[in-house]
């Protein structure tokens, strides 16, 4: 970057050109970088003088491998609603760094987070060394959050582990209140295992000795271990059962889908003890089978998280016209969260069309328009048809042989086939943080992994499975003569250069479309579902 363009950096984007340079282009999977060392962060409380706030933070301490951010935020909803003041750490962000600090509910405004960000990171840069370099970008935004909640004096402190547990950088806590596991799957193999029982033993990490847990259901693999994890370390471990909808008179969950109801039932067990252990009531809420308390049942109903089981419209497309461009937006990125993002897409879609049905059944608005992406059920009688695209992203280090497969065999369980599937590479680039990071205008994306993602598709349609997608021997082109259209174009899929691309040839299609609602279900990636938002909600 020239001194010019430096110039013209707001305060903000400062502070993320910092952060920025923070991030290492290695994989996550290469453990040679001492940067990375665990004990490191113990030097970097030190130099914070944090070690003492830490030590009186009231914490509920969170790992799983799904489910574990929608536990957490139960848990700050429920005991916000309690009357504390709750700081929440999470990750990862989707368009903004400061979503992952949340105080009293709302994400840490611009002036405290920069007020807080140079402190540390000046205190930081000048204590620093060879031997004790600057930390790495999820150690310092572990650090940040601790230094904003001590002198924020939050009451409760709620942190939901990054990665695995064990050497997780928020498992510098050496007595939280209360610990909890949500689901454990098989997600980070490259890092924390390729066994249930690794990763449980990393997730269990995060147990300390006399200090109570919880945990789900779990296959009998993972909770062998976490029992005996627990075992070892004196920790009372109990395993609870899913929320009973009936407690929450009448209600629903803030956060979609069946499978919340058991990260519904934890974070009760959790905030329950919490209270108990902190001398704030006498009554232990875990046992309760006929009626929670109100605080409760307003924390769980209010509670939101972005990207998760999220529907939103594409502000542009409902401008013109409503209901024609709905995203349907979940970060699921491992074989088991596939199925159940599949189950709550499928429900959503036809929870929204049924509420159509209303309308009373008229002739499509524009006979003569292009019917390439129409499907219209026979039985569907309703004033718009609906048809499904897919959008999808993974990082290279998951196995989109196991992920796509569950995805469309859990869709089409429920009677959904998507028309086409749409594969593209992620504006966010993971060496740059910032509201507005993309790729500069000469940037060369490299699609190579994204047409790997389409033949494993296409291998799907053709009964292949996926299994030989590298030798698949696909009708698609190569190359178009509009480079917006897309690297490579099948039947079934289409190879776009960039997610605007992707999101233009949606909004094109919509328009020469006017009858049809498109329902666009976008997954695989955290990063991806951050993406979209960013673009749709301008």
């Amino acid at each position: 970057m020239s001194p010019g363009e430096k110039a013209t950096l707001s305060p903000y984007d400062e502070a993320m050109e910092a952060l920025s340079s923070l991030i290492s282009n290695r994989s996550r999977a290469d453990r040679s970088n001492k940067g990375d060392r665990f004990d490191l962060l113990f030097d970097y409380i030190k130099i914070l003088e944090l070690e003492d706030p830490i030590k009186q933070m009231k914490i509920i301490h969170v790992a799983g491998t799904k489910g574990k951010g929608s536990t957490c935020t139960f848990t700050e909803s429920i005991l916000r609603n309690c009357g504390f003041r709750t700081g929440l750490f999470t990750s990862p962000h989707l368009i903004d760094v400061r979503e992952r600090f949340r105080l009293n509910g709302m994400d840490i405004c611009k002036e405290k987070f920069m007020a807080y960000f140079w402190w540390c990171w000046d205190r930081l840069k000048e204590r620093t060394r060879d031997e004790v370099p600057m930390p790495t970008y999820f150690h310092f935004l572990a650090l940040l959050a601790f230094k904003i909640f001590a002198v924020e004096q939050v009451e409760v402190a709620i942190l939901e582990v990054g990665l695995g547990g064990k050497f997780d950088a928020t498992n510098v806590v050496e007595n939280p209140v209360v610990c909890g596991i949500s689901s454990l799957g098989y997600d980070h193999m490259e890092i924390l295992g390729n066994t249930l029982g690794q990763i449980a033993g990393q997730k269990a990490g995060i147990f300390k000795p006399g200090v109570p847990a919880f945990t789900v259901p779990q296959p009998e693999e993972a909770m062998y271990v976490l029992e005996q994890k627990a075992l070892q370390l004196d920790v009372p471990l109990q395993v609870v059962a899913p929320l009973d909808p009936n407690l929450l008179s009448g209600l629903h969950l803030g956060l979609e889908g069946e499978h919340q109801y058991l990260n519904a039932g934890l974070s009760i067990a959790l905030c329950s003890t919490w209270l108990h252990r902190t001398g704030h009531v006498g009554v232990n809420y875990l046992n309760q089978t006929t009626s929670l308390p109100k605080e409760f049942i307003e924390g769980l109903t209010t509670a939101v998280l972005q990207g998760r089981a999220h529907v939103f419209p594409d502000n542009l497309i409902e401008s013109e016209r409503s209901g024609n461009l709905v995203f349907y937006l979940d970060g699921a990125h491992s074989p088991e969260s596939m199925d159940v993002c599949a189950k709550w897409f499928c429900c959503a879609i036809k929870e929204d069309n049924q509420k159509d049905r209303i309308l009373k059944n008229q002739e499509l608005s524009d006979p003569g328009a292009s019917r390439e992406l129409v499907h219209i059920d026979s039985h569907e009688k309703s004033g718009k048809n609906s048809t499904q695209i897919l959008l999808f992203n993974c990082m290279s280090i998951r196995e989109p042989q196991l992920l796509l497969p569950r995805l469309m065999s859990a869709c089409d369980t429920h009677g959904v086939h998507f028309k086409k599937a749409l594969f593209v590479p992620n504006i966010s680039l993971y060496y740059k943080v910032g509201t507005g990071a993309s790729p500069r205008a000469d940037y060369q994306v490299d699609l190579s992994w994204q047409l790997t993602l389409q033949r494993i598709w296409e291998n799907l349609f053709h009964g292949e499975k996926g299994r030989n997608a590298k030798i698949a021997d696909l009708t698609c082109e190569e190359g178009a003569d509009d480079p917006e259209r897309g690297a490579g174009i099948c039947t079934n899929s289409t190879v776009f250069p960039s997610l605007p691309s992707a999101i233009n040839w949606l909004r094109d299609s919509v328009r020469k479309n006017q009858s049809i609602r498109f329902q666009v279900l976008v997954t695989g990636s955290l990063h991806l579902v951050g993406d979209v938002l960013r673009l749709i909600k301008k």
